[in-house]
């Protein structure tokens, strides 16, 4: 394991029992409340680089780039969202985390909350960035997945991650860490893309989420192009331990485009 300077963070790769290797981010004090970080679709564990600082230096943070993204093995298979959820379990195993809090966005938020279904002896808090119950009637994005997804080849237009990740934002974010995101998202490959979308589209957690019993913090962008304020309060019905913080001006990456913000909030969840 080594240093990364630039944000104090531990790096380093996990195999998981799962059969996949993946890269990891950690930081903190071994006995601080541990404080698990997902990933969205097609980014890596730098997602979260702009809200790192912001954390508190007590917790034990960690975060990992999921199967098929960034430098993480790519499987031809695995990409549902409870095969995700999987991998989620078993990086919990090899870092000998008994429990923790949660935090997921967009995509990372349907594998956190299957991961508190499949397993909530392990989930002691959640905190959903972006999150949805099902994207099966999402209007916007059944269009991206038949309209482009679908039918995506390698290699991956550039131009096309480009202005899927540009959707994502509200507000303008550092140009460095933009282009950071589009060179990660660049690393996953066309049935990666397909898969992990179709897995999505497919799935629909409403009928299961009555059952999770862990505090739920939802966190949303006023302007989120994808998860609209509607699937916010149904998800508040659905979830009955949740509440719901919105930010005005924001899109579906709130955690990028007001990290100090996102960290004021989430440190209710580890208390």
């Amino acid at each position: 394991m080594t240093s990364e300077d630039a944000t104090k963070w531990e790096t380093g790769t996990c195999a998981l029992a799962t059969g996949v290797r993946v890269p990891y981010v950690e930081r903190g004090p071994a006995d601080g409340v541990p404080v698990l970080f997902l990933h969205g679709a097609t980014d890596s564990w730098r997602s979260f680089t702009p809200l790192f600082p912001h954390l508190p230096p007590s917790w034990r943070a960690l975060a990992y780039t999921q199967r098929g993204h960034g430098d993480a093995d790519k499987p031809s298979d695995g990409y549902r969202v409870d095969e995700l959820a999987a991998d989620a379990a078993a990086f919990l195993d090899a870092m000998e985390i008994d429990r923790c809090v949660v935090v997921g966005h967009s995509m990372g938020t349907a594998v956190a909350l299957q991961l508190a279904l499949a397993h909530p002896e392990r989930t002691l808090s959640l905190g959903l960035i972006g999150a949805f119950a099902s994207l099966h009637d999402n209007a916007g994005v059944r269009e991206l997945w038949e309209g482009v997804v679908s039918t995506l080849e390698d290699p991956i237009d550039e131009g096309f991650v480009r202005e899927f990740q540009q959707s994502t934002i509200g507000r303008p974010v550092p140009a460095a860490f933009f282009e950071q995101i589009v060179t990660e998202s660049c690393k996953v490959p066309a049935f990666v893309w397909r898969a992990l979308f179709a897995g999505l589209v497919e799935r629909d957690l409403s009928t299961d989420l009555g059952r999770v019993a862990a505090p739920i913090l939802l966190l949303w962008g006023e302007d989120d192009a994808f998860c609209s304020r509607a699937e916010q309060d149904r998800l508040r019905s659905l979830l009955p331990h949740a509440k719901l913080e919105s930010f005005a001006g924001v899109g579906h990456a709130v955690h990028w485009e007001v990290p100090e913000d996102v960290g004021r909030s989430l440190r209710g969840l580890a208390r």
